[in-house]
């Protein structure tokens, strides 16, 4: 037979419901120890069975009535927590998402340029042939136009945008002089997908239209971009380069901020990693716009956001910012 006193401290010793559950399910459920002992009554002999049954329904009873007792034991030392909790402390907040690098980072470039007084702008994904190569100046035998490059949705006409330049194109031909924006975006190319390379990619496109706008003008404010970003100790150069849409052209590198200009496989071993193009606003691009380059100048530049993503958290591969990974945060 069972031994009462010993289940008894046993469910004494229950500090909540889920434990005297299972101490229900071991004597008294289906395949529990009363059953199972119940099954054994064939095996008594016949004088002595209704000695054992009796016996054994007292063992059920109390067993019972012990775990119901030991139940509402509980049920009231529940509602006495409950009474004695105090409702003015503050409640446990429960862990929440964080902001995608990208966003925070363009949230920060926004913030500097709006200090220069530069507002944000918008513009379509999908874009026309006229505003993404035709108004910034890139011929129809531009190797951009190729496939290899661009996803058209409908060819020539209906494309992705290869550039947020394209929404720059729309400001001039729709907007009021002067003009000072920025454009954040995202944009699309034919491109294969590596460590430093995506098919989808962030750009930031920067734009000011004014009388008397000058090279020096854009380089002051690029470079104090670039300490804004990444602190007073980075390093840029200029160099010059080709874009259809400015005329002069350049490229502002800063050097990596993984290698210290070393050279490692993130920069490709060349120690600088090229953040932007640059440059004065092509006469052509002014006129397609509809605006007098004889009045008017003005510069533009385009970044690559995930590169400088990249180095600004550390990241050494672009696809991490695309496949859901966590652990990037502040």
């Amino acid at each position: 037979m069972l031994d009462i006193t010993h289940i008894a401290q046993v469910v004494a010793e229950c500090a909540d419901a889920a434990e005297l559950d299972a101490l229900h399910v071991k004597y008294l459920g289906r395949n529990g120890e009363v059953n199972k002992m119940a099954s054994k009554i064939q095996e008594i002999p016949v004088e002595e069975r209704k000695e054992y049954g009796q016996k054994l329904n007292k063992i059920k009873n109390g067993i019972h009535t012990i775990i119901t007792n030991r139940s509402s034991e509980l049920s009231a030392l529940s509602s006495q927590q409950l009474t004695n909790f105090d409702t003015s402390l503050p409640g446990i907040s429960p862990t929440a998402g964080h902001l995608h690098p990208t966003t925070l980072t363009i949230r920060e470039m926004v913030a500097y340029f709006n200090r220069l007084g530069y507002s944000v702008y918008e513009g379509p994904e999908i874009e026309t042939d006229e505003f993404n190569f035709n108004k910034m100046n890139l011929p129809t035998d531009h190797p951009a136009r190729e496939l290899a490059d661009t996803l058209y949705i409908h060819e020539p006409e209906w494309l992705l945008r290869t550039h947020t330049s394209s929404v720059e194109a729309r400001c001039m031909t729709q907007e009021q002089l002067p003009i000072r924006i920025i454009v954040p975006g995202k944009c699309y190319r034919n491109e294969s997908v590596s460590m430093t390379n995506n098919a989808i990619f962030y750009q930031l496109e920067g734009l000011v239209i004014d009388k008397g706008i000058h090279m020096g003008h854009l380089r002051a404010t690029l470079e104090g971009f670039a300490r804004k970003l990444y602190g007073d100790d980075v390093v840029t150069r200029f160099r010059c380069k080709y874009y259809p849409q400015v005329e002069p052209g350049a490229g502002m590198d800063i050097q990596c901020r993984f290698c210290g200009g070393k050279g490692c496989q993130i920069c490709k071993y060349r120690g600088w990693i090229e953040a932007l193009g640059a440059g004065m606003v092509h006469p052509n691009t002014l006129r397609a716009c509809g605006i007098d380059p004889a009045v008017y100048s003005g510069f533009a530049f385009g970044m690559g956001l995930d590169r400088l993503v990249m180095m600004k958290w550390g990241i050494t591969d672009i696809r991490t910012l695309y496949n859901g990974e966590i652990v990037w945060k502040e």
